[in-house]
């Protein structure tokens, strides 16, 4: 056991008189500093009262009845040691009442320093139990780690671009609106994708989710409801932007991860957005309501949050999701129906009475919010029979399939690059107009084979006629 000496300080009590002016912040910090001494001194060493008091009297000097009865309590309180949890250890001692007895009168004379571990681990992840091992992890220095994880959020205040974490960029969305991409600098990306393939992608997702997810695709939740007599759509608001960095912190706390551990990785994966950024915003239209979703965009983006352009973002909101899918899921069991969701889009289908519909919706809105997601009520679509029923751009009807206006259209101007060449068609000036075809047309061929010969054929022919 390492005994760092610090300097002398005047007992508590002593320092309580000297200085009745003291606000109550001081106070607060003061009893923070020594709540974190005492937490310190408990988790080095045997986790028995006796070794508990022992080494809380190194500490401040004297062993008395009050820092006794503080030490078993502890010992009630936690059974065995909260070896990745000091800063909760520290704020339930100095809320205990037997802790202002226990140290007044003390001299805060050592510092037992004490080695974090790895809470329970329920998945495969890495143990990485110290931040200066999460450091080696990334190949980076402490310093560094700090200045890219960034949990003083110093990023909304600076203007210089080259002294941010990301770039940004505002996107027009194709139903109105505008979309912030928060995309991280190289640096930092690649320590996102190695932290996505090393920790986050190590922790299973629910089985209802089916975007970001190895194995499953829009096509696989499309496949959920397809031949159902009745399919409810809904769609969640600022899927990304609504999911908080305590949400996230929760998540790496989960997985095993010691809180000043799970502090840096949350940091490296949410973001503030930059004042001079959000001030670049296009305003909304003179509406109250867009007003009202403008501002409160405003504030998501001001506090730590996942990043839509992040490699992490997909994936953490997959995870933050699984109690909204766990209780979506046994909603949609209890009543009859099948539920997935792929990304911000939620479904239903099976055979609901059409008096039960507006009370599952209700329901659906309630346990979004209660996991701390809204609904976008303008985006609620119910399709029957008679109706194309379409999830995730995917038509469902009979199975899942292309849908004939996208077919026509991708047809059409895959004849007409045959006619005038990539250059005239490409009207949106995509970069890579050719890939973007042969996606499209990929797409459609997984969705439709037959259709998909013939756009590979007419493909083909565009791109090799010129």
């Amino acid at each position: 056991m390492r005994i760092t000496p610090l300097p002398r300080s005047r007992p508590h009590a002593q320092r309580d008189r000297s200085e009745p002016a003291a606000t109550n912040a001081v106070k607060k910090s003061i009893d923070a500093v020594w709540a974190q001494a005492l937490a310190y001194a408990y988790l080095d060493g045997d986790w028995t009262d006796e070794a508990l008091i022992r080494r809380s009297a190194l500490v401040l000097g004297h062993s008395r009845p009050a820092m006794k009865r503080l030490a078993r309590r502890v010992l009630r309180a936690y059974p065995r040691p909260p070896l990745d949890r000091t800063r909760e250890l520290a704020s339930w001692l100095a809320a205990n009442d037997a802790f202002r007895p226990a140290i007044s009168g003390s001299q805060l004379n050592h510092w037992l320093p004490f080695q974090p571990a790895m809470g329970h681990m329920p998945w495969p992840v890495p143990a990485i139990p110290t931040v200066g091992e999460l450091a080696h992890f990334f190949s980076v220095s402490v310093s560094e780690l700090a200045w890219l994880a960034d949990i003083q959020s110093l990023e909304r205040r600076v203007s210089d671009e080259r002294l941010r974490n990301y770039r940004y960029r505002w996107v027009r969305k194709a139903a109105g609106g505008m979309r912030l991409i928060e995309s991280p600098k190289q640096r930092l990306r690649e320590m996102q994708r190695h932290l996505l393939a090393t920790i986050v992608n190590r922790v299973p997702v629910h089985p209802a989710a089916h975007g970001f997810v190895r194995g499953r695709s829009a096509i696989t939740f499309a496949r959920e409801h397809s031949g159902a007599d009745v399919v409810i759509r809904l769609d969640l608001r600022d899927f990304f932007g609504s999911i908080t960095a305590g949400r996230i912190y929760g998540v790496f706390r989960t997985a095993g991860y010691p809180e000043s551990v799970a502090h840096s990785l949350t940091g490296l994966t949410t973001n503030v957005v930059p004042l001079a950024v959000w001030s670049d915003a296009p305003p909304p239209v003179q509406a109250t309501a867009q007003l009202n979703e403008h501002f409160l965009f405003g504030k998501r983006l001001a506090t730590p949050h996942l990043p839509q352009g992040a490699p992490t973002s997909p994936a953490l909101a997959n995870l933050c999701a699984h109690g909204l899918d766990r209780r979506l899921a046994g909603l949609a069991e209890s009543t009859g129906l099948h539920y997935s969701r792929y990304a911000d889009d939620l479904a239903f289908s099976g055979s609901p009475s059409r008096d039960s519909v507006p009370r599952l919706i209700e329901l659906v809105r309630s346990i979004a919010a209660e996991e701390g997601f809204r609904i976008n009520d303008s985006k609620t679509v119910l399709m029957g029979k008679g109706h194309c029923q379409r999830v995730a751009g995917v038509v469902v009807n009979r199975k899942p399939n292309l849908d004939r206006p996208a077919y026509d259209v991708l047809r059409a101007t895959l004849h007409n690059v045959a006619v005038n060449g990539l250059e005239a068609e490409n009207r949106r000036s995509h970069p890579r107009f050719a890939d973007h075809l042969a996606g499209q047309v990929s797409w459609a061929a997984s969705l439709n084979a037959d259709r998909g010969r013939v756009l590979r054929r007419l493909f083909t022919n565009a791109t090799t006629s010129r």
